[in-house]
């Protein structure tokens, strides 16, 4: 089975003064995997940037650097893409192994366990704190299976932190979240991470979209959606085991992959920097993730 989505992601800077430069990086592009296939993705820039590139990045993620030379007071980012995606399958018996031995640095009979150990460190966002490490221990009992460790890890932080916009910003540490016990999908990233690097074990944050149903009997609202984060817990000889904890559950064919990395400040959907004497600005964000029918 596999799910065809039409995603357009639309991202719109408005300034009460003109803009003389604009220079900015964008990761809008989803990713090429073998269970997520790439049909169709453009990205368009209003005004035109005449100076664009593309590149793939330490992980791997498609960047997007762009520079608005234009005078403008409205910069607007639209991305739009066709992907199908069918979910990964991951063995049994690499999520059986005892998590202890999932630590890339005592794994050197695996091949990309050198690669997977950049990902056990700690990041700009993600500390390794003692809180964090204590929190993990409850979970990472001697000898546990690895899938089943982080399956309860998901539900214990689902349970004890509370989903909350207003709690933090793109900038909250993962003290701060243990402090307000509170965040959103990107706080719960964070956390989940801090926790399993603290252990030695290797995770990466991961952006993209997650496809929404509406209640029964509404209409699906158009542009209502929104960008979604979730982590990957390396699997020796298996690949990365995806959960999310904001949802409670482990990531499936319902979820696009965008762009993964150390934590957030990794892979922002758009940043940059801007030359203007503008004194206010406003950001809007509108994000569209349809199922298409076969034959549409």
């Amino acid at each position: 089975m596999s799910r065809h989505y039409r995603i357009s992601h639309r991202t719109t800077y408005s300034y009460d003064d003109d803009v003389s430069d604009s220079l900015g990086i964008a990761y809008l592009v989803p990713r090429q995997l073998p269970w997520q296939q790439v049909l169709r993705r453009d990205l368009v820039l209003t005004p035109d940037a005449p100076d664009r590139t593309e590149d793939l990045d330490y992980y791997g993620n498609t960047a997007t650097y762009f520079q608005v030379t234009e005078p403008h007071r409205v910069l607007d980012v639209l991305a739009t893409s066709d992907v199908v995606v069918t979910g990964e399958v991951h063995s049994d018996e690499a999520l059986a192994t005892p998590w202890e031995l999932a630590r890339p640095a005592a794994r050197a009979d695996v091949a990309d366990a050198w690669r997977a150990q950049d990902l056990a460190l700690a990041s700009p966002l993600v500390d390794q704190t003692a809180e964090a490490h204590a929190y993990a221990a409850e979970s990472l009992a001697p000898g546990r299976p690895l899938g089943e460790a982080v399956v309860e890890m998901m539900q214990r932080t689902h349970r004890d932190f509370r989903y909350d916009k207003t709690a933090t910003t793109v900038t909250t540490t993962v003290a701060d979240i243990f402090a307000k016990r509170a965040g959103v999908c990107q706080d719960f990233a964070h956390l989940m991470l801090a926790c399993l690097r603290s252990h030695g074990l290797a995770a990466r944050y991961v952006s993209g979209y997650l496809a929404t149903t509406p209640p029964p009997g509404k209409e699906r609202i158009v542009g209502a959606d929104a960008t979604h984060a979730w982590l990957a817990v390396w699997v020796p000889g298996d690949g990365w085991l995806a959960v999310d904890p904001t949802n409670d559950q482990l990531v499936n064919d319902r979820y696009v992959t965008v762009a993964w990395g150390r934590d957030y400040g990794d892979v922002p959907p758009v940043k940059g920097v801007i030359f203007t004497e503008a004194r206010s600005s406003t950001l809007r964000v509108e994000v569209d993730v349809a199922p298409v029918e076969d034959g549409a």
